[in-house]
This record gives structure tokens, C-alpha cells and sequence, in this order.
């Protein structure tokens, strides 16, 4: 598979390649219009990471910098669902933890989850722990969208400064989703 990332908003890219994924993924649950991601990438908040295989777009992650943490959130992260259950996924995470500490100059990961005890989201909580991430006990609830989340984290390294309780955590990630939206 090849792995690439990319710092810019290329529409053309994004309409032919990744959208159908993004949406399959993510309609219905908490998928920021494309005109909010076109805006983040213009504000320089956030990165898109792609996995490619026979010539098409199989797999997408957007992340950002939580600022004021050494920390990147995994904002959304999806495979195509005719290349699912191939470790893909996996790859893209092996990948995007190699970029982080190359690339991206940051030492730990971060990701929210959904908090309810669905067999779908124990599926998923399942998946980033194997991924290596830590679940957080704290439940956040947002104003905008009906579902609770949980933070979870990763320490690529051990000196990173990143907090871990998802209390703390919540107010980094509640900062990045405001970036994000400001100015569109």
C-alpha cells in the first residue's frame, strides 16, 4: 500500500477520492461538512493521510495539532468498506505514528470516541486499543451533537506532555474543533 500525506486542501482530490469514504464513514455521525475541512486546511490545522492500492484511495485519516500539547488528534480516520477487515486500517495508524514523530514533530496521538456501549463502538474502542491507545473514564458531552465522547490517547515517547485524564484532554480537542469552524 502506498501511504502519502498531504498539508493542502485539493478539491479535486478530495471530490474524486476520498469523499465517498468520508461520507460512507462518518454522514450521520458527527462529519464536518467539506467546507469546514477546506477551511482547516486553509487555516493550516490539519493534515490529510491517504493509503492507495491498485490505483484508488482505499483509506483516509484527517488529523491536527491539539496546540498547546505535542499531541496530534486523529480527527477522523476510515477504510473503504470493500477494503475492510485487510489490516489496512492498522497500516494507516503504523504509518500515521511514523509520521508523527518524522514528519509531524509530535510524540502523542489523541482521539475521541463515542461513549455508548454499542457492539459498534466497543468494536471501534477495541481497534484503537490494539492500536495501543489508552481509554480515558471521562464522558464529555457536546452542546452540538447528541452523542457523548471519551478521549483516548497514545505516547509515541515517554517526555510528552500531553494530559491523561479526559477532562483535560476534552478542553485541548474542544479548542481544535473551534479552530476548525472559526473563519468558515
Amino acid at each position: 500500500m502506498e501511504l502519502k500525506t498531504i498539508d493542502h486542501w485539493d478539491e479535486k482530490l478530495w471530490n474524486d477520492k476520498i469523499s465517498a469514504i468520508y461520507h460512507q464513514a462518518f454522514d450521520g455521525k458527527g462529519a464536518k461538512p467539506e467546507k469546514i475541512i477546506g477551511n482547516m486546511f486553509r487555516k493550516g490545522l490539519c493534515y490529510l493521510h491517504i493509503g492507495i492500492m491498485e490505483s484508488q484511495v482505499v483509506a483516509m485519516a484527517l488529523t491536527g495539532k491539539l496546540e498547546g500539547t505535542d499531541a496530534l488528534i486523529i480527527d477522523y480516520l476510515a477504510v473503504h468498506s470493500h477494503w475492510q477487515h485487510r489490516g489496512i486500517g492498522m497500516k494507516m495508524m503504523k504509518y500515521i505514528q511514523d509520521w508523527s514523530l518524522t514528519k509531524g514533530k509530535v510524540k502523542s496521538l489523541v482521539i475521541e470516541v463515542e461513549s455508548a456501549n454499542t457492539p459498534e463502538t466497543l468494536a471501534r474502542n477495541q481497534f484503537w486499543e490494539k492500536c495501543g491507545f489508552t481509554l480515558t473514564e471521562y464522558i464529555h458531552d457536546y452542546i452540538w451533537v447528541p452523542e457523548s465522547y471519551r478521549a483516548m490517547f497514545l505516547k509515541l515517547v515517554p517526555d510528552t506532555n500531553i494530559p491523561e485524564h479526559g477532562e483535560e484532554l476534552f478542553k485541548y480537542i474542544e479548542r481544535f474543533h473551534k479552530a476548525s469552524y472559526q473563519g468558515a
